[in-house]
């Protein structure tokens, strides 16, 4: 494919819907952006920072083109106590070593993982992001006037009725627009963005962070660089996924992982914090018609001019209009056919789903969430195939031989099964293991196997392995002792 051809479709492909939904996307990470430089207790600059320069990089050089990523309260969270006991200067650092460690999981496939990560933790995931993004308006609706309510629900009413007039323009821009010219206007009593925190006033220099190049300063950040690294890929790939399914179109997961780096490492020059991926605001720039790089370039180029050039306009926008976008957006990323497949679906995945879910806005952590949901899958699934292995046996007319008929996979869960189904006091001459209808997996299978040959040897009886697929005959003669044991009490005098 040419250079034209992909400039067009990863850029070009509709430019005014990508721009007005990147103006959208701009507008509302800058609440969050500060939000988040609170949380991880830093100065405002350092999170606004952030998203304007992981914003524009990803644009360049991520692997799903219309995500949006910025500086992320996952992040943000895991940084307070290297902030706290060692300063600004380290978190800067670990940004940067953190970036390195997201190229070299580019590498080294990391995004492969995602295959382990069922459709049911996927649910659960959106599901529980949904209630974290509505949990975290709650602040800004509690304790204040009752004006704020009545424009919490005129913004939510612009939202969902103005696409009945004109989809020419996103809703949410439109809801932003005429809730803070009637607020201006009518000097009302609401919250502002500038209650949030000062706005910078000057453009991000480049900077080296100023800590000691000693392994000492290794030993301190390589924790938090790892595990900003691993949250940071996990999040931007699920919501990789997620836009891969709101927009039907494929995304490049291994590219994903290299930019994500590549774009933490030009921020913790540019003196932000770490980031990744946010389906929050990926899901905005989705639904106003954003789909290409320009969109994600939009939001973040917008962003540094909103701050920087138009920060005192910027600072009178009124809360409620942005706490209406993102409910709009905590009801359209729920899942909402999930409580009713509660009952029609498997409830093995159900209680997939519901896990994660709790996990997740009980700790208020992503990871523990979705591992926790993909381990519960993993021991449902183990449990399954155990249940499809089965064992068969039939003794020979003359009563001298017995032989046990496998079906089914032989592995961790199932080793049990395979030994028990043996009747180690039967008297007979030859047992014979038939295996043409199974698999060892593992080296739990294989000394399953040495087991129950050795054990019935010991007995008097002579034992033959028959029908081993190749794979598995490859396995047992790497790994089977039992033939060797066999050989050793042969050549004893």
């Amino acid at each position: 494919m040419s250079l034209s051809s992909t400039i067009r479709r990863e850029w070009l492909a509709s430019p005014r819907a990508d721009i007005l939904a990147g103006l959208v996307v701009a507008l509302a990470l800058i609440p969050e952006a500060i939000g988040f430089s609170i949380i991880a207790g830093v100065d405002p600059r350092v999170g606004l920072y952030a998203s304007f320069s992981i914003a524009v990089i990803i644009s360049l050089v991520g692997g799903r083109p219309g995500m949006i990523s910025a500086a992320t309260a996952a992040i943000a969270v895991l940084v307070v106590p290297l902030v706290r006991e060692h300063g600004v200067e380290y978190l800067f650092a670990a940004t940067l070593l953190m970036g390195l460690f997201q190229i070299l999981a580019g590498y080294l496939r990391f995004d492969l993982l995602m295959q382990y990560v069922s459709r049911s933790v996927m649910t659960g995931f959106v599901n529980a992001l949904a209630i974290l993004i509505f949990m975290a308006q709650l602040p800004q609706l509690m304790n204040v006037t009752w004006v704020t309510y009545v424009m919490v629900a005129a913004g939510l009413a612009i939202i969902y009725l103005f696409p009945r007039l004109t989809r020419a323009v996103p809703s949410p821009l439109v809801a932003i627009i005429v809730l803070t010219a009637v607020a201006v206007y009518g000097g009302l009593d609401v919250n502002t963005v500038g209650d949030m925190g000062e706005l910078p006033t000057t453009l991000p220099a480049f900077l080296i962070p100023d800590v000691p190049f000693t392994f000492e300063t290794l030993r301190i950040i390589v924790p938090y660089s790892l595990a900003m690294a691993a949250v940071g890929l996990l999040e931007s790939m699920l919501t990789a996924q997620i836009v891969d399914d709101l927009t039907d179109t494929p995304s490049h997961k291994g590219r994903e992982c290299k930019g994500q780096g590549i774009a933490n490492i030009v921020t913790g020059f540019l003196g932000g914090m770490g980031g990744c991926a946010m389906i929050g605001q990926s899901v905005i720039n989705v639904k106003s018609g954003g789909s290409t790089r320009l969109s994600t370039f939009i939001a973040g180029a917008v962003l540094l001019f909103l701050i920087v050039v138009l920060g005192p306009l910027v600072a009178r926008i009124p809360m409620p209009a942005l706490v209406a976008v993102m409910i709009m957006v905590s009801i359209g990323t729920f899942s909402w056919s999930s409580i009713r497949d509660l009952r029609s679906h498997p409830w093995q995945s159900s209680v997939v789903m519901v896990v994660t879910v709790v996990v997740v806005v009980w700790t208020q952590d992503l990871a523990k969430g979705v591992l926790a949901g993909v381990i519960l899958s993993g021991l449902f699934f183990a449990g399954k195939v155990k249940r499809m292995f089965t064992v068969t046996s039939a003794l020979s007319p003359d009563g001298r031989s017995r032989t046990y008929r496998y079906i089914g996979q032989i592995f961790f869960a199932s080793t049990e099964r395979f030994s028990e189904a043996i009747d180690f006091k039967e008297v007979v001459d030859t047992v014979v293991l038939d295996v043409s209808a199974a698999h060892f997996w593992d080296i739990s299978a294989v000394g399953a196997l040495d087991k129950v040959v050795i054990k019935l040897r010991r007995g008097g009886a002579a034992v033959e392995v028959v029908g081993l697929n190749e794979a598995s005959a490859s396995m047992i003669g790497r790994f089977a002792v039992h033939d060797k044991v066999a050989e050793a009490k042969s050549s004893e005098p």
